[in-house]
């Protein structure tokens, strides 16, 4: 059974910091692709990064957001520097299978497991 619990976020201004934290169970190493999204008020939800055979990032973030993992500790994360006011959303952490991964990391249909959110602010 996999389940997914996001921490981190909170209210910082322009140009801070933020880490966010995926605890992750039932999700070991090479099991599931793992991806970070995000969904602001009215608007759609919207992949941001993602750990498939390697790293990708949505081109609103590049170079200022950097995810990883710690399969040691079963963690994601998500670290996120010089925030910007439109980087404010809830953000949600998510998991597929790999026997079930159709190849778009930044599809949220593609992932079958999800956590419940943790709001980032900036302003």
């Amino acid at each position: 059974h996999v389940q997914l619990v996001e921490s981190g976020g909170g209210s910082v201004l322009t140009g801070g910091s933020l880490r966010l934290s995926c605890a992750t169970s039932g999700v070991t190493y090479g099991t599931h692709v793992m991806a970070w999204f995000r969904q602001a008020p009215g608007r759609e939800r919207e992949g941001v990064a993602g750990i498939t055979y390697y790293t990708d990032y949505a081109d609103s973030v590049k170079g200022r957001f950097t995810i990883s993992r710690d399969y040691a500790k079963n963690t994601m994360y998500l670290q996120m520097n010089s925030l910007k006011p439109e980087d404010t959303a809830m953000y949600y952490c998510a998991a597929d299978p790999w026997g079930e991964y159709g190849g778009t990391w930044y599809s949220p249909s593609e992932y079958k497991y999800w956590g419940q959110g943790t709001q980032v602010t900036v302003s």
